[in-house]
């Protein structure tokens, strides 16, 4: 669908204007502030109590006094680049934040977040013609290329304000595609945190029993103990939660179908099972999933399963958690793609779940 005309709604109707202010704003690991502001504000709206914590974990609550405490997580921050070194002639180096494909780093611009605003950059490699031939098909690392920011000297550079440290991000804001598919370069996995959101916003309509609160977690892409999720857990003490991320959608060619499974876009939401992602919960899933007529796709987990609820489950006591997961295309990449039914349904299946539950609700395996 061309942006220009107006958009058909998926069954739950979804705010894309707030979706692409969120998926717009520059936020990789350790530097989530701008999303995470704009999450807020949203928040706000219709939210009993919004805040954000000293690690910059942003949490949404509705019927803070109701029971079992449900915590929704999803993680705001994206991929991006840092800092390392400001050659003498103005040209910029840089380290991953989180995993990158080289490969697509080549060419692109780039969005430099500094203490005085964005500056703009372009990634630079050694033209094609000058690539000896024996060398051209190898594949390109992160330290050979650099950023040019248009100075031609280190104090250039400093000028734009632009210091060793600063993040970046890939320059790429959100586009339609089609009437229900949208890319952007942080749909991984700020598409979680705002379904989260879109989940509490449901429920605000008419608060069920429980206490629920959403969390917009910060540094999963780097956080190998559990980044943001973990603290969020260990300050909620939630009896349930829910992480809400991205997994790869297998509807495209060269896709081994037997070791990562069957999801599409448009096939809706996909539920984990094993590792992280608690059976009882699973199994109460998919039962409302099918009571509200959502469609939905399994992925076995065996082990990590490689999202904020490694760092939830274990929390404390144990945390019964559960994996609902979005299919995305060309994940880690400038141009993610997903379906905005998807995203729907994944907002209406956490918001059936929610209601579903009540002070005696039992996630013990028996």
């Amino acid at each position: 669908m061309s942006p220009r005309k107006p958009a058909k709604r998926p069954k739950t109707a979804l705010d894309v204007a707030f979706l692409e202010r969120l998926l717009d704003a520059a936020g990789p690991s350790g530097f989530e502030v701008q999303p995470a502001r704009v999450w807020r504000e949203e928040a706000e709206k219709f939210a009993t109590d919004v805040r954000v914590d000293v690690s910059g974990n942003s949490f949404a609550t509705v019927n803070p006094k109701g029971a079992p405490r449900v915590m929704l997580a999803g993680h705001i921050d994206e991929i991006g680049l840092q800092i390392t070194h400001i050659d003498a002639e103005g040209f910029v180096y840089v380290a991953e934040i989180g995993g990158w494909d080289p490969q697509v780093l080549v060419g692109q611009r780039v969005r430099i977040l500094t203490r005085n605003g964005n500056v703009t950059g372009v990634i630079g490699k050694k033209a094609i013609h000058l690539i000896e031939p024996e060398d051209r098909t190898k594949a390109s690392k992160t330290k050979s290329l650099w950023v040019d920011v248009g100075a031609s000297s280190r104090e250039g550079v400093a000028k734009l304000g632009v210091r060793v440290g600063d993040p970046m991000v890939i320059d790429q804001d959100m586009v339609r595609l089609g009437s229900d598919r949208i890319a952007s370069r942080a749909i991984d996995d700020r598409i979680g945190a705002f379904i989260v959101l879109e989940a509490l916003r449901l429920l605000a309509a008419k608060p069920p029993k429980a206490a629920i609160t959403a969390v917009a977690t910060v540094q999963e892409e780097i956080g190998y103990s559990g980044g943001g999720a973990r603290t969020s857990a260990y300050v909620l003490e939630p009896d349930v939660a829910i992480v809400v991320d991205v997994t790869f959608s297998t509807d495209v060619p060269d896709i081994e179908k037997k070791e990562l499974g069957e999801h599409k876009l448009g096939g809706g939401p996909v539920l984990s099972r094993g590792s992280a992602s608690h059976d009882v919960v699973y199994e109460m899933l998919a039962r409302v999933a099918e009571a509200e007529g959502i469609p939905y796709t399994v992925q076995a987990a065996p082990k990590a399963t490689r999202t904020d609820a490694d760092g939830i489950y274990l929390t404390r006591r144990g945390v019964p958690t559960a994996v609902i997961s979005v299919p995305n295309r060309y994940m880690h990449s400038p141009n993610e793609v997903v379906s905005l039914s998807d995203v729907a349904s994944t907002a209406r299946l956490i918001a059936a779940f929610v209601r579903g539950l009540g002070p005696r609700s039992d996630f013990t395996p028996r």
